[in-house]
């Protein structure tokens, strides 16, 4: 296992960012930059042994500093959305960026996506660890607190990624962090994903109205929603049914089986399985956390920034697997259908997300 840096450009504030090469010992490399502790590169191979890098992303870093989307970054404080931009915590107003509607989404205006980390990156004969640290003070982006946050990268031989995020605060504030990878086992940029089949352990999903705020937490037998058994991805796609149509397609909060038994520093198990049959790709999804965000790349489309290699971006041709807590959560406290996302003095937030990639020899 090894673990290289190398400058990797200036950002229009001055400061320098860096890019960190994870390689183990099977010659798959994770490439992740300490601007918003985003993966940029994850090369894996498919049944014949042919890596290709199955994660979307940019050339440049002055890409990633300029562009929507988030692609591959880390997203907090709190990711997906908050409702009016607001919300009242132990009898306080707080007022957030508005940049999703009339809401807040992924954390504010430059949130922990469009900053550098400080990172420590490490080895040893089984694995490469790159720890990355933000100190996020109270009132950056309209949140309380004093938050301290660190995310461990691990890459092992066992072409296992790990993400641990662990974060304290002096004083309560809602948290819910995740990554923000767009995924496409076939390789960046190589057309839909409507092919590629999904498995999740999830037994409900979150409803949302036109703004993709939740309204109802709602089973998923008998819907799209469905994925206890695999499927691939665009089998109900295009299904004549409300809460697809509101959203473009799949950008829901899938609420695990036994969600409620998932804490902090808790056991981590497998959730998810996406599989292409193409090339006989496929990731496990192992945490800890109670949902996952499925995001079809709905949005995927902003003609200004092409993918690596001058691609242009195209909706559906990358999922997104954001493991975190239900969205809005914030406006939804007491009620035991939500998740609770308040942090306070004296805790720990410590959830982790391991993506295991391997292929499948015969195909099935």
């Amino acid at each position: 296992m090894n673990i290289y840096s190398r400058p990797w450009g200036t950002l229009s504030n001055g400061e320098t960012a860096n890019l960190y090469t994870l390689v183990n010992d099977n010659g798959l490399t994770v490439e992740i930059t300490d601007f918003g502790g985003t993966i940029v590169s994850l090369k894996a191979p498919d049944r014949n042994g042919k890596l290709i890098d199955v994660v979307l992303g940019y050339d440049a870093l002055a890409d990633y500093e300029k562009a929507d989307g988030y692609l591959g970054a880390l997203v907090g404080r709190v990711a997906n959305r908050i409702a009016g931009a607001s919300f009242e915590l132990d009898g306080e107003r707080y007022s957030l960026y508005v940049n999703d509607g009339s809401n807040c989404l992924h954390g504010g205006k430059r949130s922990m996506s469009y900053v550098v980390w400080s990172a420590e990156p490490s080895a040893t004969d089984n694995e490469a660890t790159l720890v990355l640290t933000y100190f996020s003070p109270n009132g950056d982006e309209g949140f309380p607190g004093n938050l301290t946050t660190k995310v461990t990268y691990t890459f092992d031989n066992n072409n296992a990624l790990s993400i641990r995020y662990e974060a304290t605060t002096d004083k309560a504030c809602p948290i819910n962090l995740t990554n923000h990878a767009y995924f496409n086992l076939a390789g960046c940029a190589s057309g839909p994903v409507f092919g590629q089949t999904l498995w999740l352990d999830a037994e409900s999903y979150v409803a949302g109205d036109t703004e993709l705020i939740p309204v109802a937490v709602k089973p998923v037998d008998g819907t799209p929603f469905d994925f206890r058994t695999a499927k691939p991805i665009g089998r109900d796609f295009f299904a004549d049914f409300d809460d697809l149509r509101i959203a473009g397609g799949y950008d829901h909060c899938f609420n695990f089986t036994n969600w409620k038994d998932c804490v902090s520093g808790g056991e981590v198990i497998l959730r998810g399985v996406a599989y292409d049959p193409v090339s006989g790709r496929k990731m496990e999804m192992y945490t800890n956390q109670p949902c996952v965000q499925l995001y079809s790349a709905n949005f995927l489309k902003n003609p200004c920034f092409p993918l690596r290699g001058g691609k242009p971006q195209q909706t559906q041709t990358a999922f997104c697997l954001e493991t975190q807590k239900m969205p809005d959560s914030i406006h939804h406290q007491g009620d035991e259908s939500f998740t609770d996302c308040v942090l306070r003095p004296g805790e720990v937030y410590d959830f982790t997300t391991i993506y295991v990639f391997s292929t499948d020899d015969d195909g099935e």
